[in-house]
């Protein structure tokens, strides 16, 4: 915790500054939740938290372009009309913790080696300034890079817990080993990983395949499916889950994908149903960032199938769960 951030409220909407008392990275567009723009290139100490947006869309595995590199963009304009505080926990994780945003990586349309590369080099860079990212936009091919920026700060074993329709997890797409249908293959990879602790948690649906299934087995990861889930229960299974991916481990990465949650949940996302409400994604959320994470993304958002970008406010939500989550662990 940063010791500047005890007792400072958040900025909103509702203070009598508005959204004109918000820093920004560029023209009108807002920094994340209000947060001083950061400079990787600068050396020094860190906010406890550095959101990092990702405009980056590789190879299609269905239909066409998503515009998912739109939603760093997106997500920022929603988060102009948010604090953090929640009423449900009592507390203000602005009070707690301190937060800025890096604004986005350089991606290179078209080339995902170099784009992986500067996508671990400015996770890396938020990691040395003692900071935790909080990666968003984009589609998922990229989370195996801060993965692998954490595995390099630290001396023992990483679990992960991985929220997603699909296990992500071939081992290429079309020759394309960095699709978005493949960084869980990279990350159970890495040489600091301890495959016992990364959990597919809500997988289901007909676009998985045996494959697939078999793979993860193979490999020693844990899949929790959605049925799993809904006969044990929710706050059961990521309990669960959250057991696992801290046994043997030193740190724990949790990313998300949006088609965790059922379609009628996610207007800018994939069309996958049977998966969690809005509700229960914040609470889960919430008691894995508690529990103790190093890092987090939220991927998949597709802003312009989504005229109110409602799920570029749903991340906004998603990520305030995980700060009062981590405002609350270091409190207590």
């Amino acid at each position: 915790m940063t010791k500047s951030a005890e007792n400072r409220p958040s900025k909103t909407p509702m203070d009598p500054a508005g959204r004109a008392g918000l820093p920004t990275l560029f023209g009108q567009l807002p920094t994340m939740l209000g947060g001083e723009p950061v400079d990787l290139s600068e050396k020094g100490k860190g906010p406890d938290i550095v959101f990092l947006g990702v405009p980056w869309e590789g190879t299609l595995t269905w239909g066409g372009y998503s515009a998912c590199e739109m939603a760093s963009k997106t997500v920022r304009h929603a988060s102009a009309r948010y604090g953090a505080y929640l009423p449900e926990y009592d507390v203000d994780a602005a009070a707690h913790l301190s937060w800025g945003d890096a604004g986005d990586v350089a991606v290179v349309p078209g080339d995902p080696v170099a784009t992986m590369e500067a996508i671990r080099r400015a996770s890396e860079s938020i990691y040395q300034r003692g900071s935790t990212p909080f990666l968003f936009g984009g589609d998922h091919s990229y989370t195996p890079e801060a993965v692998a920026a954490l595995t390099q700060r630290t001396e023992g074993k990483v679990g992960v817990i991985h929220l997603d329709a699909h296990l992500d997890n071939m081992d290429h797409y079309h020759d394309d080993p960095y699709a978005r249908c493949s960084p869980l293959y990279r990350i159970l990879h890495q040489e600091g990983i301890r495959p016992e602790s990364v959990v597919h948690y809500g997988i289901r649906g007909p676009r998985n395949s045996p494959y697939q299934a078999a793979l993860a087995r193979d490999l020693g990861a844990r899949t929790m499916t959605i049925k799993e889930v809904r006969d044990k229960g929710v706050v059961p299974s990521i309990e669960e889950a959250i057991k696992l991916a801290h046994e043997g481990t030193e740190a724990v990465y949790f990313t998300i994908c949006s088609d965790i949650l059922d379609a009628a949940h996610n207007p800018g996302g994939p069309p996958d149903f049977g998966g969690l409400t809005s509700y229960e994604l914040f609470d889960v959320v919430h008691r894995v960032a508690k529990s103790g994470i190093k890092g987090m993304d939220m991927v998949e958002v597709y802003p312009l199938q989504d005229s109110y970008n409602r799920s570029s406010h749903l991340t906004v939500w998603a990520f305030v769960h995980a700060l009062t989550g981590m405002a609350l662990a270091g409190r207590g």
